[in-house]
């Protein structure tokens, strides 16, 4: 909210802000017959559990010292005092209107008529206005604490470019109030949304035992302490006051200093017409700093301590495909930390500061002159480095180098990755590029030509992954080997080389496991968390033996990642430290979750781990508080009725699941489960209708339309089935369960020459399967018959 778009929560239990891959499968593939195949596919429906979001951290404390107190909010006016230039130029920024009380100073006495909870119609005071530009948003107060953000919002822009209007942030769509989107839902609640970023020393607060709130901040807005920290003691350093001398230690009482670019120099290179930083080394304080808010991310303590890792408090998605294009370009609404990662710029030392002014958040010169204060005007303004006339868009290097993306209807934002322009990547991997976002009526194909045409070759950029990202989300041909070759890769981004991992999963090769391995002593926590959650298939004595050190990681998430890991591992493998170990972080991961107790995520991700430690009682009690939490959030009633199957309690199981299609009919996941829980029972007419369902309304899950066929096949409609099949092959074309199934029912059907196609398509995808390549040569020798 503010800045925050809103999404459909997918059926999986994962925190909005940062949704996590599912559930690993191995890439090996065994090509069963069709009544293995069913039987395996009733089997397997009790153990497939729905993934949940992965958790996190500890809650930390303080940043106070033996001789050092601990340090209190003081608020902006008590800074003003000393930085007056400092806070005039905060003074009207995005930061101090950020949120302000909905008063006769901001927006006046406003009184909204909309629905409510029940869909009646009913009068709200607005409480609070939130944010300024180009949009700005209205906060209403409910009594059990909690504030929540109106679908609708003021265009705060000029009317000649269209605003000065109210307008709906889902257009086209009927959002009602049963609706998730709608604004009295969880999606749209500030306490856990919204607060951490819009104001100043936040603590949620949120009771789960009356299931309210009662959050406070030290400032309404973003002001001086949001960045510099609890002030109580830089004033008492300043005027000198008690042990003021023990307050020092280089910050002057300050709980961080931001002095990155204190003696730095940038030269420029009369070579490359770049500039160098002096000292060369890779600042990262600062703009861990700025990712607090600006990351995509989940918060799991409100103990942030600043100058502390980013990572003691919060989890920054990866690289995910829902959230980046292949290449790295931005996708949803990630802001700018996980974009300037990416960057050339930031590898080579640049910080936030370095082109933004940080109290007034503007730029340190106009467009293009922030630019060219590190690269040579001589070199790259002129039309024969960027081919197009002078003062046009095309002559702009934010207009080339990082494009915008609009969200929440009428908010253009930049992409900080800051890269060369990649038309050809288009053509390849479908991901946007800023020539055909300007020349719209142009083809990628016609843009990658000319880029060609223009320096004599296909454009080189810094970042190097968009291929084997996209063979990933495939599953195609080589996807592993592309994989590892970027997390090897020390020259590319710490969060692609993460992301890469990421995608390995579990041990699936010998070189795979080396590439993990290393994983987990790099020196970046995104990688060795990334590492950490790749082994979370892997066999029991592996994961012990390789996530054991991580339980006494430096930093929270990465300790937290191991320990989920690790959770449900039999402690006869532990050595006694390392099961005090893995109980602290087992403890630190239940309180991190609980402090998410507003929301029904945390509490199926609660019932996941009582499940992987196998305590039932616990599991299902988290599991039963999710739904009380939010009826409506699926994965919780999904996870409820498979824990009642693996406890002989189908029947409680299969109402479960009906209670959750009545409230959401259109859920394929709760279709899904029904349908395999009626495989189970034998009532296959009835599954076959409910798993037709779930293939249907999620035509874009591979597994959904497989399963489907495999019931069709069971039930005596093979041509019905091939059919199926071959639509969901049309769709993910790599899809190794489908062609298994293909493969074996091609077969039945005594078509060897059909099913020598696809098994030679699946060695293309796991060439080091023996059995595959013994099926080929029979299957060969069947043909020649």
């Amino acid at each position: 909210m503010g800045r925050g778009k809103k999404e459909r929560r997918r059926a999986a239990a994962t925190r909005p802000i940062e949704p996590v891959p599912g559930s690993r499968r191995t890439s090996r593939t065994v090509v069963l017959g069709a009544a293995a195949a069913l039987a395996a596919l009733a089997i397997a429906a009790g153990a497939w559990w729905w993934q949940s979001g992965r958790p996190v951290s500890v809650l930390i404390t303080g940043g106070s010292s033996p001789s050092r107190p601990p340090a209190s909010y003081v608020g902006h006016a008590a800074c003003g005092q000393c930085h007056q230039q400092a806070e005039q130029r905060w003074r009207g920024s995005h930061h101090d209107l950020a949120m302000q009380p909905a008063t006769n100073a901001s927006v006046g006495k406003l009184v909204v008529r909309t629905d409510g909870p029940d869909g009646a119609l009913h009068d709200y005071d607005v409480k609070y206005a939130f944010g300024t530009s180009p949009l700005q948003q209205y906060l209403i107060e409910f009594p059990d604490g909690r504030l929540q953000a109106l679908g609708i919002a003021w265009d705060t822009r000029p009317r000649a470019q269209g605003g000065q209007r109210w307008f709906h942030l889902y257009p086209g769509q009927n959002v009602t109030h049963r609706d998730e989107l709608h604004w009295t839902n969880p999606s749209q609640n500030w306490n856990y949304m919204c607060a951490e970023c819009h104001s100043t020393g936040v603590r949620k607060n949120y009771d789960a035992k009356t299931r309210r709130f009662a959050t406070t901040y030290a400032e309404v807005n973003v002001s001086c302490e949001a960045c510099h920290g609890p002030g109580s003691n830089h004033v008492a350093w300043a005027k000198k006051e008690g042990n003021w001398r023990s307050l020092d230690g280089g910050t002057k009482g300050l709980a961080v200093a931001l002095d990155e670019r204190k003696a730095v120099t940038w030269a420029i290179s009369a070579e490359t017409g770049n500039a160098q930083r002096t000292p060369a080394a890779r600042p990262a304080r600062e703009v861990e700093l700025c990712g607090r808010c600006h990351a995509r991310r989940g918060q799991f303590s409100d103990d942030y301590v600043h100058g502390r890792p980013l990572g003691a408090t919060h989890r920054v998605a990866l690289l995910e495909d829902r959230l980046y294009y292949p290449d790295g370009q931005i996708r949803d609404e990630v802001y700018e930390y996980g974009s300037f990662l990416q960057s050339k710029m930031f590898a080579r030392g640049v910080t936030c500061s370095d082109c933004h002014d940080p109290h007034s958040g503007t730029l340190r010169a106009p467009g293009s002159q922030v630019c060219l204060g590190c690269h040579a005007s001589q070199k790259y303004e002129t039309p024969k480095h960027h081919f197009h006339a002078a003062g046009s868009r095309g002559a702009d290097c934010v207009g080339c180098h990082m494009p915008t993306t609009t969200y929440m209807v009428i908010d253009p934002r930049h992409d900080h990755s800051i890269r060369v322009p990649r038309p050809d990547l288009s053509v390849k991997l479908g991901a946007p590029n800023a020539c055909t976002g300007c020349h719209s009526g142009r083809p990628a194909e016609w843009a990658a030509k000319q880029v060609e045409a223009w320096y004599g070759h296909a454009p080189r950029g810094y970042q190097r992954y968009a291929e084997a990202f996209r063979t990933a989300s495939l599953g195609g041909p080589g996807a592993g080997d592309l994989l590892q070759a970027v997390a090897r890769d020390g020259d590319q981004p710490a969060i692609a080389r993460a992301s890469a991992l990421a995608r390995l999963g579990i041990l699936a090769s010998p070189a795979a496991g080396e590439v993990v391995r290393a994983g987990l002593n790099d020196p970046d926590p995104l990688v060795r968390r990334a590492a950490a959650g790749a082994l979370e298939g892997a066999e029991p004595a592996r994961r012990v033996e390789l996530l054991a050190p991580l339980l006494d990681d430096p930093v929270r998430v990465v300790r937290m990642e191991a320990a989920r890991a690790l959770a449900g591992s039999p402690r006869e493998r532990l050595t006694d430290a390392q099961r005090k170990a893995l109980d602290r972080g087992l403890a630190e991961y239940i309180a991190a979750e609980q402090f998410n107790a507003d929301r029904p995520e945390s509490h199926v991700n609660l019932g996941l781990l009582y499940a992987a430690e196998r305590k039932s009682a616990e599991a299902e009690e988290a599991l039963k508080v999710a739904l009380e939490v939010d009826t409506r959030f699926v994965p919780a009633a999904v996870n409820l009725a498979d824990l009642y199957r693996a406890t002989g309690r189908d029947v409680e199981g299969e109402r479960v699941l009906r209670a959750a299609i009545e409230r959401d009919p259109r859920s394929a996941p709760a279709h899904h489960a029904l349908g395999l829980f009626l495989v189970r029972q034998q009532r296959m007419p009835e599954a076959l209708t409910e798993l037709e369902a779930a293939a249907r309304l999620t035509p874009e899950s591979a597994r959904y339309g497989y399963v489907y066929a495999v019931a069709l096949n069971g039930a005596g409609r093979p041509k019905q089935a091939m059919e199926t099949l071959l639509h969901v092959l049309s769709r993910h074309p790599y899809d190794r369960e489908t062609l298994a199934a293909l493969i074996a029912y091609s077969r039945e059907q005594a078509n060897p020459a059909q099913a020598l196609a696809y098994t030679r398509r699946l060695a293309e995808l796991e060439p080091a399967n023996a059995e595959v390549r013994q099926l080929i040569q029979r299957l060969e020798s069947d043909a020649r018959r």
